[in-house]
């Protein structure tokens, strides 16, 4: 199986790097890297989703013959889930797994004013409170200049982004989240269940928003479980389980 995984606004493919050596040796971890960041740091990001949908659908489709799964954290969660239905819509191979962290379901009311065309002191200190930025860069002006715009990029294309109702998708789905994180709540979780006609299962795990980073191990842990569940070598389904 391969775990493509989509990381949070402003992060790149290396939030991932560490996790193969956590998941099956037949598990393949591919690591999105979107443009403006990492190694693809020259090129222009993306700041409307059905753009980058389109690209996306492109590069993946050739690798969806081989049985795939979704791990998106944050922006990535919305992104997996978009690119999902897109999938479906083109008749291609669905992903056995969606794994949505850190993300409100995407029927679910914005709660937050758009932050990505805010004065440039006034994003930043955004950004500080959102917890996700380290914070030696949030004091180095010269990086924060080369981030800043990488950042609001990808919160344009989140912010600006309308959900479009259609038929659930028929892919087990696994939400998590943190149990002190103050952008999901408990309901937003929950209410991923309405977006897939397959099994739904939701886990908390200690930290806030960011807990993919805080409480690392006991999230491979249930990755782990997850695949092996839809591959079929474990007893079980997604569902019911409630916490972590």
């Amino acid at each position: 199986m391969r775990l493509f995984c989509f990381s949070y606004a402003g992060g790149n493919a290396s939030t991932y790097r560490e996790w193969h050596k956590r998941l099956p040796e037949d598990v393949e971890v591919c690591s999105i890297q979107l443009p403006g960041r990492g190694s693809r740091f020259k090129e222009k990001a993306f700041t409307d989703l059905d753009s980058l949908l389109t690209s996306l659908v492109a590069e993946i489709a050739p690798y969806t013959e081989t049985s795939y799964a979704f791990f998106g954290h944050s922006m990535g969660a919305q992104v997996a889930f978009e690119l999902a239905r897109k999938l479906r819509d083109k008749g291609l191979e669905q992903p056995k797994c969606l794994i949505v962290s850190g993300r409100r379901a995407p029927q679910r009311s914005k709660k937050s004013k758009p932050i990505y065309s805010l004065p440039e002191a006034e994003f930043r200190d955004e950004i500080r409170r959102l917890n996700g930025t380290p914070e030696e860069a949030l004091n180095n002006p010269e990086l924060m200049d080369l981030v800043s715009p990488i950042l609001r990029a990808d919160f344009q294309l989140i912010e600006t982004w309308v959900y479009q109702p259609s038929d659930p998708i028929d892919v087990p789905v696994l939400a998590l989240g943190g149990v002190k994180d103050k952008q999901v709540t408990m309901d937003d979780l929950e209410d991923w269940k309405k977006v897939t006609k397959g099994p739904f299962c939701l886990e908390l795990f200690s930290g806030d928003h960011f807990f993919i980073n805080q409480a690392t191990d006991t999230l491979l842990n249930t990755v782990n479980q997850a695949i092996e569940t839809v591959l079929g070598r474990a007893d079980g389904v997604l569902a019911n389980r409630k916490t972590s």
